[in-house]
């Protein structure tokens, strides 16, 4: 028993110092700026030293340029709005959340979830909230908010302990962050970022949406059997017979109504008659969704995604929205489009100084030159795809327990290892589905996650002494178990050499 207590302190300890470490970091807005100011000096300092590299594709010798010359400093003052409106992820992100706020605010998403965990049969219930959280991630944070503290009703209401309710959800909406059956906003936010990374090799380089979709749709399975096997075999024997004051109240959670079963029953409808649309495009080989080319990778179905999203997303919205009187007019519309550009805000501070830290990183050669010197360094090791993989995957998933933003730590790593691997010969498609596993395992027990100080105050309402030690050790076995099954989904998806997306596959060849 002494033991075990002193492996508690010790483990609290290490908790408190990553708290405090955390804590300290500036916000991820000024990281950039920070990092902005950086890529300047370094442009300089690299400039002054005679840094070069012979560029592997084209030959030529690559050196740094001075962006503190004359000719920099006008070319920064000059194109700072440019990289701002330019930046790769901005209009994408935008216009996926214009759709799903239309969704979200008319009430669809929310009674989708509840649909799904409410219905389950309780053999089955374990299950169904993971496999829900997963899928919340389409609508962003509405996991988080909805589907955590209702969970912790749900078990209540059948006898099982809330907390574990509550675990199971957290591990699905934030351990299984990347993985899900239909694309969401990290898609193609991730997406934009990869490809501001590959331009620094390849300017002709793109990474679509639809990237990671093979991988991701595997995983969705995988993490939820995991978690549903971790919530019941590890986390509730070890929380055992809920005996807190906490008590059901009748209206803690409401059945579907009839109103709300009508929208979905039109929500539904409306997305047959647009996926029957997209195959009446797309199946024939003179059909109007097909490319430019005649094929179906080109067609704007798969390159437009994003704009899909938009459409589809809307359409249902409106459909059930008006169907169950959430939406009047369109009015209500519009403010429903409005809240969802709100939460964006913070996001879009973080955007401008993001975008001119790639800018600058990209104009002073900077990434060229690191790639080229750290691939080269790599090769030289010698150590194979698969340990290089799992030893980015155990970076990025360090990185996150520091700083929580999936986005913010990816505009600052793409630059740097998508042009190293690409010109190893690996596909910026696999740097970016290695990376979302990094971040996604470390999310629920990453005190530097957005959303972890509402996870503790959704848990203090069943426990009131629990605070970041709880959380953490209650979600630890998730996080070990998903990295280790992950690991082992990429082991087997690299060794059968599978794409992992639509035209995504794992290697990558240099043009001449």
């Amino acid at each position: 028993m002494a033991k075990s207590k002193k492996s508690i302190g010790i483990l609290q300890r290490m908790l408190n110092w990553t708290e405090r470490v955390g804590n300290a970091l500036p916000h991820p807005a000024t990281l950039f700026a920070l990092f902005a100011l950086a890529a300047l000096v370094f442009s300089a300092i690299g400039h002054a030293l005679g840094w070069e590299v012979i560029h592997p594709g084209t030959k030529e010798i690559i050196r740094p340029v001075n962006l503190l010359s004359h000719d920099g400093i006008h070319r920064v003052l000059l194109e700072m709005v440019d990289n701002f409106t330019g930046f790769a992820p901005l209009g994408i992100v935008l216009v996926a959340m214009l759709g799903i706020g239309i969704a979200e605010q008319s009430g669809l998403i929310n009674a989708v979830i509840r649909m799904l965990v409410l219905n389950s049969h309780r053999h089955l219930l374990t299950f169904v909230i993971v496999f829900a959280g997963i899928l919340s991630n389409v609508a962003s944070d509405v996991g988080y908010i909805l589907l955590i503290p209702l969970a912790g009703v749900i078990f209540l209401a059948v006898g099982r302990h809330p907390i574990v309710g509550m675990a199971a959800a957290f591990a699905g909406v934030s351990g299984g962050f990347s993985a899900n059956l239909v694309l969401g906003t990290v898609d193609p936010l991730l997406a934009g970022l990869s490809t501001e990374g590959a331009q620094i090799l390849d300017p002709s380089y793109e990474v679509n949406p639809t990237a990671n979709y093979f991988f991701m749709v595997a995983s969705t399975f995988i993490i939820a059997f995991t978690g549903t096997f971790i919530t019941e075999k590890v986390v509730e024997p070890r929380l055992g017979k809920y005996t807190g004051e906490a008590e059901l109240k009748d209206n803690s959670f409401d059945k579907l109504s009839k109103n709300e079963k009508k929208g979905l029953l039109m929500a539904l409808l409306t997305l047959i008659v647009v996926t029957i649309i997209c195959l009446i495009g797309i199946i024939p080989e003179d059909g109007f969704f097909r490319g430019s080319d005649g094929g179906m990778l080109s067609s704007p179905l798969i390159r437009g995604v994003v704009a899909m999203l938009f459409v589809t997303a809307s359409a249902m919205g409106l459909a059930y929205g008006f169907t169950t009187g959430a939406f009047k007019n369109d009015t209500d519309v519009m403010h429903g489009m409005s809240a969802s550009m709100k939460t964006l805000a913070t996001y879009l501070v973080l955007v401008f100084f993001a975008a001119q830290f790639v800018a600058y990183f990209k104009w002073s050669n900077l990434g060229i030159i690191l790639a080229v010197k750290g691939a080269n360094l790599l090769m030289s090791a010698d150590i194979g795809l698969i340990p290089l993989m799992i030893l980015f995957i155990l970076l990025s998933a360090s990185i996150n327990m520091l700083m929580g933003s999936a986005s913010a730590k990816w505009a600052i790593l793409a630059p740097i290892f998508i042009p190293m691997f690409m010109i190893m010969g690996y596909s910026p498609e696999l740097s970016q589905v290695v990376y979302r596993i990094g971040d996604s395992v470390t999310n629920v027990i990453s005190p530097m996650m957005s959303f972890f100080a509402l996870i503790i105050a959704f848990v203090q309402k069943y426990d009131p002494k629990s605070g970041i030690g709880t959380i953490i050790a209650t979600m630890v076995p998730y996080s070990i178990a998903f990295l280790i099954v992950w690991i082992l989904l990429l082991v087997a998806w690299l060794l059968l050499g599978l794409p992992l997306g639509p035209d995504a596959g794992i290697h990558y060849t240099l043009p001449n």
